[in-house]
């Protein structure tokens, strides 16, 4: 099954960081540290020395290390500053442990715009895949003020009963073998990751209960910053009418299709990917 194999490649690189005990940058230039933002200890990282700071927001139970190697060790660093950072209760920013609250996008925006502030950055793009880029959808439309240009892919405006049933074919991670938990047992525990996982499940659901599934439609008018949309044809978990809606409400977007990206396109075809955001930034 196309989830089960995303999760495994996703999972894979999860047992990587479980197996490190200390913080391993991935160049000498890396600072890595915590900022005390909204009531809680947000890990980042940040690289590169160019007048241009890019933020990267990581997908669900995701964190810099696992969503974003290539990007933070590939990206031009005489070009860009780098920041990615681990939400509220993902990765090394915890505690808290993780909630989701209809708001918790929102939230995230929130936290992420803050810190940027308290790191010195008053101006940024953004990069956010999945979750993360709809937090990137919501930032920028609540700031439009602050945002130079944004990059999302594999995410959604809203959640429709396709989505519905995607979500609910993984949320039960008793199913999963043994050797896909234990990346995440051992990042969160083996008592807690299940009770994060389908409390993201149920966080992403709750959603339908707004009218026409919205999460963040309202708000994609507001966006005036230059958006790059990236699809892999192949993304198990988002279909491809999400795109082309984000295409069709976001004025002056364009969307790239990789016919054969899937959900992690911006691992599995780096290179290529972070090319394209270079110049697309650079414009």
């Amino acid at each position: 099954m196309a989830l089960i194999g995303l999760l495994t490649r996703r999972l894979g690189a999860l047992r990587n960081l479980s197996q490190k005990k200390t913080i391993q940058p991935y160049c000498s230039s890396v600072t890595a540290g915590r900022q005390h933002i909204n009531g809680v200890q947000l890990y980042y990282e940040r690289t590169g020395i160019g007048k241009h700071a890019v933020l990267l927001i990581p997908g669900a139970l995701g964190s810099t290390l696992t969503d974003f190697g290539p990007q933070l060790k590939s990206l031009n660093k005489e070009m860009f500053t780098i920041v990615g950072f681990d939400p509220r209760g993902y990765g090394r920013s915890r505690p808290p442990e993780r909630d989701f609250p209809l708001n918790f996008f929102e939230r995230d925006a929130k936290d992420a715009v803050d810190l940027m502030k308290a790191l010195g950055f008053s101006r940024f793009s953004l990069l956010g895949w999945s979750d993360g880029g709809i937090t990137g959808l919501v930032l920028a439309a609540r700031n439009p003020e602050l945002i130079y240009k944004m990059v999302v892919w594999g995410s959604n405006a809203y959640v429709s009963q396709q989505d519905l049933s995607i979500y609910h074919a993984i949320s039960d991670v008793s199913k999963w073998s043994a050797r896909m938990r234990k990346p995440m047992e051992d990042m969160y525990g083996a008592e807690v990751f299940p009770k994060i996982w389908k409390a993201w499940v149920d966080g992403i659901s709750q959603f339908t209960h707004r009218p026409e599934g919205s999460i963040c439609m309202e708000l994609l008018p507001h966006i005036c910053c230059p958006s790059l949309i990236i699809h892999g044809e192949k993304d198990p978990m988002v279909p491809s009418f999400h795109p082309q809606y984000l295409l069709k409400h976001i004025k002056g977007s364009r969307l790239h299709v990789n016919p054969e990206g899937k959900h992690n396109l911006h691992l599995r075809f780096a290179t290529e990917f972070n090319k394209m955001v270079e110049d697309f930034l650079d414009e």
